[in-house]
């Protein structure tokens, strides 16, 4: 969980990112901070402007039809801005930036003791002010030791989570092409970073409909009114880009949601449909809920395709109201989760090729976060879990840590 209210934000959409100069009118009301977005919020007026002249269009002086509103929209979403940018650009020049988590875990399930150690590197590089490429690497190695005794062994691979460019055409929408992470629900997108993530073992649903996609995507985010946002996205996947061991799966989908900033909450659904085989379709709900008196932060996801289907919701609470110890209690979030697993039409050992389970399972989790530093922290959870193929325990304990480095100088153009 953050540790600021502001930082409380960090799990809402990318796509309408809220630390960003918020116009009034023309005024700036919230001083710059280092972050890779545009201005995407107004308030009262929406601002177009064209070489040499500004056109404002009041949302109280003007009334139009639904279908007329709708397209007047998508063109102000696609033409207006881009003349708007060139006009208002940073005067800051974009570097490049490396980022990513490291983290080293111990999981201990059913007696069996697993360590995994995993680099995940994030390479950032904009070109210009509009184009951005994106890319995060998996290095990760899992040990164990065998049944019948001697040192921990296991494998080591490598892999590449996605490689996308990104143009972004308007502060509204962004084009993507390449190999990205398949927005259904939220954890893929949002959460899956061990440094991100509240507890470090995967929800059951999620390999539910989210293997990376090869193709392209529109995405972004705007204003309904003052008091909801909305974003979307977008995508069609393709079975190969003519790159060896680069595969995906031919599918098409999208999905949307609405973040009320009032409540600060979030509710969306997403839908994707299989292009190939058996032409399924698949879809599934997310939640998120940030309340500004409490320092909670509550997410749930539900998924349902014929693989299977199942929920998940987390709650996590940090100490930072308690009378006692404030100074460590500040630092320490406790988490909890509870989930369901309905096994699905496709075999128990496609299931398990898929990394989901081959039998009906619930699970609950219990942890504890404390960050030791900015961008470093300690893990522990425990866990049950229930099925007709037996209940185990599983606990796990770890080290998370967070890292970003400038790749240049950064200074005014």
């Amino acid at each position: 969980m953050p540790s600021s209210p502001d930082q409380g934000y960090e799990s809402y959409l990318r796509d309408v990112p809220l630390q960003v100069p918020v116009k009034d009118n023309g005024r700036e009301r919230r001083e710059k901070r280092i972050e890779l977005g545009l201005p995407l919020a107004y308030r009262n007026t929406f601002f177009c402007t064209f070489p040499g002249t500004t056109t404002r269009w009041r949302r109280q002086g003007l009334v139009l039809s639904r279908q007329t509103a709708l397209l007047v929209l998508l063109l102000l979403l696609v033409l207006c801005p881009t003349w708007s940018l060139a006009q208002t650009a940073d005067p800051e020049k974009p570097v490049p930036i490396l980022s990513g988590s490291i983290g080293t875990f111990s999981f201990i399930r059913g007696g069996q003791n697993l360590i995994d150690t995993q680099i995940n590197p994030v390479l950032l590089v904009p070109l210009g002010d509009r184009w951005l490429i994106e890319s995060r690497a998996a290095f990760e190695g899992q040990f164990q030791r065998p049944p019948e005794g001697g040192p921990y062994a296991g494998p080591v691979t490598k892999h590449i989570d996605y490689a996308q460019l990104d143009y972004i055409a308007s502060p509204y929408v962004t084009l993507t092409a390449g190999r990205f992470l398949t927005p259904f629900g939220i954890f893929n997108e949002r959460l899956y970073p061990v440094w991100i993530r509240e507890l470090q073992p995967d929800p059951l649903i999620l390999p539910i409909n989210t293997a990376p996609s090869d193709g392209g995507m529109l995405r972004g985010g705007f204003p309904v009114n003052a008091g909801a946002n909305l974003n979307y996205a977008v995508y069609v996947s393709a079975t190969s880009i003519g790159i060896g061991s680069v595969d995906s799966e031919r599918h098409v989908g999208g999905r949307m949601g609405f973040f009320f900033p009032g409540p600060r909450l979030e509710v969306g659904g997403s839908w994707q449909k299989t292009l190939q085989d058996a032409h399924k379709n698949a879809f599934g709900f997310h939640m998120g809920w940030q309340p500004a008196k409490v320092p909670l932060n509550l997410r749930s996801e539900f998924a349902h395709s014929v693989e299977g289907s199942g929920y998940w919701i987390e709650g996590a609470y940090r100490l930072s109201q308690t009378q006692f110890w404030r100074k460590a209690m500040r630092h320490t979030d406790l988490v909890a989760r509870a989930q369901q697993f309905y096994r699905g039409e496709i075999s128990a050992d496609e299931a398990a090729s898929r990394g989901l389970q081959a039998v009906n399972t619930r699970e609950a989790d219990f942890g504890v976060n404390y960050f030791l530093r900015d961008g470093l922290k300690g893990i522990a959870s425990y866990g049950r879990l229930f099925s007709s193929a037996g209940n185990f325990n599983q606990w796990s304990f770890g080290l998370a840590y967070r890292f970003l480095i400038p790749l240049g100088r950064v200074g005014e153009r």
